[in-house]
């Protein structure tokens, strides 16, 4: 069995923190009030329109762990050139969506520039979606089953990993096997508001059901505290493991 290089070793390594915040500003506010314990910070597209993009790399060249957010998807000698610039800028994952072609150029970009240090995560069906979406959106089958097939995929491509939804990830353990890491947004501890969320866990049962990753925004940004937000996590974590 080959284990992935990109798996994580601990509670705190496994919490992915994103910074949609509205200014750099905010977000360093954020970096330093959390510094310690996060794992990963991700940039998403409402921060790299306000100067995320050059935070990312000061992030990275202060030593933290950088998940970039970009979702690409396009022709595939514009995935090949981004992937090989993203490459360069020290990021530790970023995203792209899980279509074959996409994925495919993108691994090819990293074996050009001879890098390992950076997992290339496919998006298989944001957790935003549901069966009704999907079908709204032209797509025949359901979530569960398109999450599959995007999983198949990936693995097939070379990719590091995948995104899905905490709902799909005990199933995605046997297609992925332990060569691929799994990051799951739509992580609610208990109590938590679900906002635009629909396929939504715990961090404690999302753990059991086999993510690697999690990614934990508004119960911890929007705390009064988010230090100790993010430390009642990363408890409910190592409780899980």
């Amino acid at each position: 069995m080959t284990l992935s290089p990109f798996r994580p070793n601990t509670a705190t390594d496994r919490l992915m923190l994103p910074l949609d915040v509205q200014t750099v500003e905010d977000a360093r506010a954020l970096v330093k009030a959390t510094n310690g314990v996060v794992g990963v910070y991700k940039i998403g597209m409402e921060l790299q329109f306000a100067g995320g993009l050059e935070l990312a790399r000061q992030l990275a060249a202060e030593g933290h762990k950088v998940f970039l957010d970009v979702k690409l998807h396009d022709i595939d000698n514009t995935i090949f050139n981004a992937v090989r610039n993203v490459a360069k800028m020290g990021m530790s994952f970023m995203t792209l969506h899980a279509y074959p072609k996409t994925m495919r150029a993108a691994v090819n970009a990293l074996k050009e520039e001879g890098t390992k240090d950076l997992c290339l995560l496919g998006v298989t069906v944001l957790t935003s979606m549901d069966n009704d979406d999907l079908k709204a959106a032209g797509y025949q089958g359901r979530v569960a089953e398109l999450v599959s097939t995007r999983a198949e995929d990936a693995r097939e491509a070379g990719m590091g990993g995948i995104v899905c939804s905490p709902q799909e990830a005990s199933a995605m353990r046997p297609v992925l096997g332990q060569e691929l890491v799994m990051v799951t947004p739509g992580i609610r501890p208990a109590g938590s508001d679900a906002g635009d969320q629909k396929r939504i866990m715990t961090p404690g049962d999302a753990i059991r059901a086999g993510s690697d990753y999690l990614v934990i925004g508004r119960p911890i940004s929007k705390a009064p505290d988010p230090r100790k937000a993010a430390e009642a996590i990363i408890s409910e974590i190592d409780a899980a493991l």
